[in-house]
């Protein structure tokens, strides 16, 4: 299945360029609207990664220079995206708010920027590589551990996502967008790229329920969700009508979830994507204008891995220096396109994508495979469930045993293993009942605000 259309190719921002002309100097003395860490604890992230040296704004091996930028506020990351959407400047590398110290100098390591700029102000670094010409953005991707990697995203693949976005869901010049996600992930900077594409500002804001429920009574804005946040708003008796959009992404939406929701006024459009595609490119099924998404299955209409193509996609993969690359993603298929083939798993039903989960999460156990998301969408249908995960653990009869791990609605009165397994059998082979019932106050999550598979899985 493809479904194609063209999609304008230029940057054509349509707000003043004042707000997103020179950055603000950032505050030196603290007081300022910067939120990092200490002077002297980011002095020493970089001081143990690379020795100072001149930061250019372009590479003379050629390519983009690329600045890291690392305690940043959301609206300051705002102004230097801006920028380097517009060409102006080194490409931008935001390290997401709350990375812990060692992984940011990972990460800075990693991606050998040019500079890296603080709160405190800008450390040009010996050692920096540059970024392809057409490179706007890197974001970082590798889970919650492991060496990380880059994904180089250009200002067209950028713009073509978030104007296809804006098309489907008819948002309108100066709008308002809440971003209530990290400004250093594809979430949340994608929320900025569409109110920069459609001339407004985007509001920043950390999620609150009473926070986030005052400021879409106040403003009506779109705004991106991942399913916990939403859970929550609801729980809190916020009115989700307020949000002119709700895309919702990140995890998989339980059926209920979506059903309370919209039944309470809330306009929800579903999601998928990830870094690799700007974020974002399958609304409720359906694929962006420009956006192609098949399945490559041996069964006809049967489940397979998820192949993504469009304007969309990522230029390149950014590796450490010492890496050693893995087998590339991205391709040609037949008619000579370039295509994303996904670690993802899915299948057509009515026209209309279906996202199973991911190929390496599928459960070996006894010989059997199970794919966790099926499993997870029926558990998350029992009334006793408020929120569950489905992973595999290690076993030593089996090889993997399915877990589930759940937040019961009443913690006076959780659902039981037998309950669970049985109302899982009365749709899927027995094998894919769980066999461990783990029940949590709550789900640990990323700060991407996806559940924390790897925790989950060592648990």
């Amino acid at each position: 299945m493809r479904i194609g259309c063209t999609v304008r190719p230029n940057v054509n921002f349509t707000h003043s360029a004042s707000p997103y002309g020179t950055p603000p100097r950032p505050a030196r003395d603290g007081t300022g609207d910067e939120r990092g860490r200490s002077a002297h604890t980011l002095a020493c992230v970089v001081s143990q990664s690379f020795e100072p040296s001149p930061a250019p704004s372009r590479a003379s091996s050629g390519g983009r220079a690329l600045r890291a930028a690392v305690g940043l506020s959301p609206e300051r990351v705002t102004a230097l995206y801006a920028r380097a959407l517009e060409g102006e400047g080194p490409a931008l590398l935001p390290v997401p708010a709350g990375t812990p110290d060692a992984r940011a100098r990972e990460l800075i390591v990693a991606m050998r920027p040019a500079s890296v700029l603080t709160p405190e102000g800008e450390t040009p670094l010996e050692g920096g590589a540059p970024v392809g010409e057409d490179t706007a953005l890197v974001v970082t991707t590798s889970g919650s551990t492991g060496a990380p990697k880059g994904v180089e995203l250009s200002a067209a693949a950028l713009l073509a996502s978030a104007r296809a976005s804006v098309e489907r869901i008819g948002a309108r010049p100066g709008d308002s967008w809440l971003c209530v996600l990290p400004a250093g992930h594809i979430s949340g900077l994608q929320v900025i790229t569409r109110a920069l594409a459609t001339g407004a500002d985007p509001v920043h804001a950390v999620f609150d329920t009473d926070r986030v429920a005052e400021i879409a009574e106040r403003l009506t804005p779109h705004v991106s969700l991942v399913p916990t946040q939403l859970r929550r708003l609801l729980a809190a008796g916020a009115d989700v009508s307020r949000f002119r959009t709700v895309l919702l992404g990140g995890a998989a939406a339980e059926p209920e979830l979506l059903e309370r929701a919209r039944g309470a006024g809330a306009r929800v459009v579903t999601t998928y994507g990830m870094s690799e595609t700007c974020g974002g490119c399958v609304y409720d099924g359906v694929p962006l204008d420009g956006v192609g998404a098949e399945v490559e299955s041996d069964d006809p209409g049967g489940p397979g891995r998820i192949v993504l193509s469009g304007p969309v996609l990522a230029s390149r993969y950014r590796y450490p220096a010492d890496a050693e690359p893995g087998a590339d993603p991205f391709g040609r298929d037949a008619a000579g396109q370039r295509v994303l083939r996904t670690q993802d798993l899915g299948r057509f039903e009515d026209g209309h994508l279906l996202v199973l989960g991911r190929v390496d999460e599928v459960i070996n156990t006894g010989g059997h495979k199970v794919v966790p998301g099926q499993v997870n969408t029926l558990l998350s249908a029992h009334p006793a469930v408020a929120e569950s995960v489905v992973v595999g653990r290690r076993d030593p009869e089996w090889g993997e045993r399915v877990s589930a791990v759940v937040v019961p609605a009443d913690p006076g009165a959780p659902p039981t293993l037998d309950q669970l397994r049985a109302w899982v059998r009365e749709h899927l082979p027995s094998y894919a009942a769980p066999r461990e019932l783990d029940l949590r106050a709550s789900i640990p999550l990323l700060a991407s605000g996806k559940p924390d598979l790897r925790a989950l899985q060592e648990a």
